[in-house]
């Protein structure tokens, strides 16, 4: 048995938590109405031009018996956005210039800032899931002791860490426009917000 098998075993014996049946996530997703904030560059973070970020608030139901890392997993992993974490999220301002980020709040809450140190403070809880494009400024201003965070990236693009520095924003605003659209929304599949507010580039 792989090892990340064999510790998905092990964690499910010591909490009594499982993995949700396939044919439970549909049942596991509320819908919810999608939240957008689009933010401006601000000379050090680029932002996305196009794209707004995208906030479904309370949109996963956890069951007392399962995982709800899992259940966050799973979904995303139904809907195409894999290379999944499990983990907070990074106290200092970052992006990714060259891939859209989901992130899903398994448990506890926290207040983030989003778009830079120009951009908007909010409160993210257990069930919110966050989907930033490319080029988004992120950071992690206070959690609690419980706070913890599922993130995935679709298939098209890299993986890369940008911090915001003046020197590198020219080509940081570069790659975030070459990075095309998902086939899916995180959540909802090919009937999510993000194709009403993601639209193509023409």
């Amino acid at each position: 048995m792989p090892l990340l098998e064999e510790i998905k075993k092990t964690t499910e014996h010591l909490t009594g938590w499982h993995r949700p049946e396939p044919a439970q996530l549909d049942k596991l997703v509320r819908k919810s109405k999608a939240n957008t904030y689009l933010f401006k560059d601000d000379g050090l973070i680029p932002n996305n031009p196009r794209w707004p970020v995208i906030i479904y608030r309370r949109a996963v139901r956890f069951p007392r018996d399962l995982d709800p890392a899992a259940v966050i997993e799973d979904i995303f992993q139904r809907n195409g956005w894999q290379d999944s974490w499990r983990d907070s999220i990074y106290d200092y301002v970052h992006y990714h210039s060259r891939i859209h980020e989901v992130l899903g709040v398994a448990r506890g809450s926290a207040q983030v800032r989003l778009g830079g140190d120009k951009g908007r403070t909010l409160k993210i809880a257990a069930g919110d899931v966050l989907i930033l494009p490319a080029g988004t400024g992120h950071q992690l201003l206070k959690a609690g002791k419980k706070f913890l965070v599922v993130g995935a990236y679709p298939p098209n693009g890299t993986y890369d860490e940008c911090l915001p520095n003046p020197d590198e924003h020219a080509v940081g605003v570069r790659r975030v426009k070459k990075v095309g659209l998902p086939r899916k929304d995180p959540l909802f599949g090919t009937t999510g917000a993000m194709f009403r507010y993601w639209k193509p580039v023409r």
